[in-house]
């Protein structure tokens, strides 16, 4: 019981966090309250492994819960014997965890599951613990020594030496095989064109901005485009600025509706279009060989960056939690330029929240989109004013975690019908999720969670993704 509850754990921190239950016996060997046994059952085991989760996991599993639930024991219903379980909650970790001597796991729909050496890498990545700019790649250093390097020294100081022992001592190079190699930040700091060199690696750097007539996009021979998609080059520095003008430029056009003649004005605010692009340019997965996407529709614009949410950021807690540095390297070198981007150390997402609210606008919504080639983020910000019934229904959804058309009738004084109009379109904005299970005369609907945690049924037959029994 002990090795397997702590296998348990170890997937559900390498996982999306999850609830185990000491004290309850396997469903496939019994059913309903006849499970209960409690951990008076077999407290020695429950001593076993409440001190080896101190001790066992490497790197340590932390922020872990553990809750006594009082119960009547299976064989004590008629004289009422009580007994305990244990509900032990793991959250999603920032890190990568393995058992010392025991494996690396991650956890499925109804087991865990040992990672091999190439998992583990890949969620060191997706996690945030490795980042591809740390890493040296085979390219000529004397396509770094460029006017934005000579911008950068003259900014930073003075720096001695040849240019190879010049990153060298910032940490922009590495020696591989007595060679000194750029690190994929130098490239993507001082090249002219790093998308084309990293191209060779597998990996792309480039931005792909393109402008919609509607507000989708309708694919075949004849796509729908307003005008002709632009791709933005060159070191990161001037990628931003060069990004940040296009597009608030093109929004400064407005959208003119065709037949109408009618002028739509977008109006997010600058530092919300500018974060958004900052951040997925600094932010994203340079493993990954795909460029960042900006979509400019008549309602919306969106920004999807390659790679998902590092740590444990998740859709539903980053208005919270603000963003997190995947790549750190990148960031630090950044700010030594004469004039660095506004990089706000996870600030500027709430700063994101706070601007689009003081606007009358929706709150961004973010999305992860994994079901794809190249798993990728994508920001949305639509140019549409919210009605004040959000923020009370936001309230709501923040209290109680669902919300029905009956409840969007009783706190907004709405009718039946405006309610379900208004639930409808938050839904297809993306701001709402049907809660599963629900017919449609009893529809219900939460925040998008991207893979959060679900209520857990102790004495349930359904088995979920987040929770095990013992």
């Amino acid at each position: 019981m002990v090795n397997k509850a702590l296998e348990t754990i170890c997937a559900f921190a390498n996982s999306e966090g999850g609830n185990l239950v000491l004290g309850i016996a396997d469903l496939k060997e019994f059913q309903g309250n006849d499970r209960l046994f409690g951990i008076e059952e077999n407290p020695e085991a429950v001593d076993d492994l409440l001190r080896l989760i101190a001790t066992k996991f490497q790197p340590a599993v932390t922020n872990i819960t553990m809750r006594r639930l009082r119960c009547t024991l299976h064989n004590g219903r008629a004289a009422g014997a009580q007994g305990h379980l244990i509900l032990v909650t793991v959250p999603r970790s920032t890190q990568v965890h393995s058992l010392i001597g025991g494996g690396t796991y991650a956890r499925l729909d109804a087991g865990n599951t040992t990672m091999s050496a190439l998992d583990v890498t890949d969620l060191s990545y997706r996690r945030g613990v490795r980042s591809a700019t740390s890493e040296p790649v085979a390219v000529n250093l004397g396509l770094l020594q460029t006017q934005t390097w000579h911008r950068f020294v003259s900014a930073r100081g003075q720096l001695t030496g040849t240019f190879a022992e010049q990153l060298l001592k910032i940490g922009l190079a590495d020696e591989v095989n007595g060679v000194v190699q750029p690190r994929r930040a130098a490239v993507l700091l001082f090249a002219d064109e790093p998308g084309s060199l990293l191209a060779a690696h597998d990996s792309r750097a480039d931005v792909r901005v393109m402008v919609y007539d509607g507000k989708y996009v309708i694919a075949g021979s004849s796509p729908n485009f307003r005008k002709p998609p632009k791709t933005l080059r060159g070191p990161l520095i001037d990628q931003i600025d060069a990004t940040v003008n296009l597009v608030m430029d093109i929004l400064a056009e407005g959208v003119v509706h065709s037949g109408s003649g009618f002028k739509t004005l977008h109006a997010y605010p600058e530092r919300v279009v500018k974060e958004a692009i900052v951040n997925a340019i600094i932010h994203r997965d340079y493993r990954l060989n795909r460029d960042i996407f900006i979509r400019i529709f008549d309602d919306r614009i969106e920004v999807e960056s390659p790679g998902v949410f590092p740590g444990n950021i998740t859709p539903s807690n980053i208005a919270r939690m603000g963003s997190r540095a995947r790549n750190p390297l990148l960031s630090a070198n950044l700010r030594e330029f004469p004039v660095s981007p506004n990089i706000d150390a996870g600030e500027g997402v709430k700063m994101m929240f706070s601007e689009m609210a003081q606007a009358a606008l929706y709150p961004p919504q973010y999305r992860q989109n994994t079901d794809v080639a190249v798993e990728s983020v994508t920001v949305s910000l639509f140019n549409a004013k919210r009605p004040s019934a959000w923020d009370e229904v936001s309230d709501w959804l923040d209290r109680h975690g669902s919300i029905t058309n009956a409840d969007v009738v009783q706190i907004s004084k709405l009718d039946t019908l405006k309610a379900s109009k208004l639930l409808t379109s938050w839904r297809d904005q993306g701001l709402l999720d049907p809660v599963s299970g629900r017919g449609k005369r009893n529809m219900a609907y939460s925040k998008p969670t991207g893979g959060g945690q679900q209520e857990l049924g102790l004495l349930s037959g359904a088995e979920d993704n987040n929770g095990e029994k013992e």
